[in-house]
């Protein structure tokens, strides 16, 4: 079996859920962090507790966004170079049982 080419807008979708996933978990632990940070904060009084929460909050809305987008256009842009180079050279070949 070779994989001659690779759906180019399927690949895309695949990677941004992907990349999102990932911009979530990533986003999960800086909001952690950031709220941790808040905390400190508030017991010595430094002020920019609001500042660290919203950035903590917003991390988990932002990071998924940004990650699922450029996984997107990764597997777009992937997908579209690896289809070019497999018309040249022929595409994988793989071997299933």
């Amino acid at each position: 079996m070779i994989i001659r080419r690779i759906g180019v807008l399927s690949a895309g979708k695949v990677l941004g859920a992907l990349y999102a996933g990932l911009g979530l978990i990533i986003g999960l632990f800086f909001s952690l962090f950031a709220l941790l940070g808040v905390a400190a904060a508030l017991g010595g009084d430094h002020g920019g507790g609001f500042a660290g929460m919203l950035f903590g909050v917003g991390s988990v809305i932002a990071f998924p966004l940004f990650y699922g987008v450029l996984g997107f256009i990764g597997g777009v842009i992937s997908a579209f170079l690896y289809n070019l180079v497999a018309g040249i050279v022929g595409g994988i070949e793989i071997e299933v049982q």
